[in-house]
């Protein structure tokens, strides 16, 4: 399994990696940049959270390592791995509908909130598992 020994990083198609599930202690890296965005994440076996400008993007329980996360207006997509299934808790645009596909098959439909947040779990085998998250319309 990889892990992000860095806890963050940019990698080379624009995309940011993070997280290491691995970890025993909590530990966190504040104000990494990526296109003008400031970003901080905290990780280790129980949780991993991403921040951006402040405000909570993704989190993941217990912890997991995210890979070429992608976020743009059609939604979020991301490698993720993990040593057991995930709850992952996103913030997304308020009061909109989206598709979940894991490993490009379509799990289901699901709303944001008045705040943004979309709540759904995972099931993580040996490998990395391909999550997408897609605007419906």
């Amino acid at each position: 399994m990889a892990v992000i020994e860095e806890l963050i990083r940019q990698e080379e198609d624009g995309s940011i990696s993070f997280g290491n599930h691995l970890m025993e202690e909590k530990k966190k890296v504040q104000d990494f940049e990526v296109h003008g965005d400031l970003y901080k994440v905290k990780t280790f076996q129980e949780i991993t959270k991403l921040e951006k400008n402040g405000k909570m993007l993704l989190e993941a329980v217990p912890g997991a390592t995210i890979l070429h996360m992608v976020q743009n207006e059609k939604g979020v997509s991301f490698s993720l791995e993990a040593s057991e299934d995930v709850q992952l808790t996103l913030e997304l645009e308020a009061e909109t509908e989206y598709k979940i596909l894991v490993d490009d098959v379509n799990v289901g439909k699901i709303k944001t909130n008045m705040a943004g947040k979309v709540n759904f779990s995972v099931e993580v085998q040996k490998q990395a598992v391909s999550v997408k998250i897609e605007k419906i319309g």
